[in-house]
């Protein structure tokens, strides 16, 4: 993990939280969350009323594959092997940063996904207007 990425303070803040992608197959990946989107997620999921069964079971199945780690001073990280088969990573990772999170990805998927070319304009500007931005 890049040092620019890493907590500069105290080893609280030094932990993670991976989950595995929404999505399945090549377009897998796994999404990992700092301190401050752990907390969001908490709150979420804290809102789920404990009636809704179908938003609990889908909790309980997300966070079944969930993995808190932290790194060494190299930025070194391990993954359960359920998220390294859920992203299908065999060899190399690409990591892509957004924001206070970041991706993992099987390096031959990324590869591939890049390869398609970008996005479709009209499509990104929607979705870019949708979030204001």
């Amino acid at each position: 993990m890049p040092s620019a990425w890493r907590s500069k303070g105290e080893d609280a803040e030094n932990y993670f939280l991976a989950l595995p992608s929404v999505e399945g197959g090549s377009s897998a990946y796994v999404r990992v969350l700092s301190p401050k989107r752990i907390a969001q997620l908490e709150e979420t999921i804290s809102q789920i009323k404990t009636s809704d069964l179908e938003g609990n079971r889908m909790v309980v199945e997300l966070m079944s594959m969930a993995h808190q780690f932290s790194c060494d001073k190299q930025g070194r990280i391990n993954l359960n092997e359920k998220l390294v088969q859920h992203a299908q990573i065999k060899k190399g990772v690409v990591l892509v940063g957004i924001m206070s999170t970041f991706h993992i990805y099987s390096e031959e998927f990324r590869d591939a996904a890049v390869a398609e070319g970008p996005s479709d304009p009209t499509t990104r500007a929607a979705v870019f207007q949708r979030f204001g931005l």
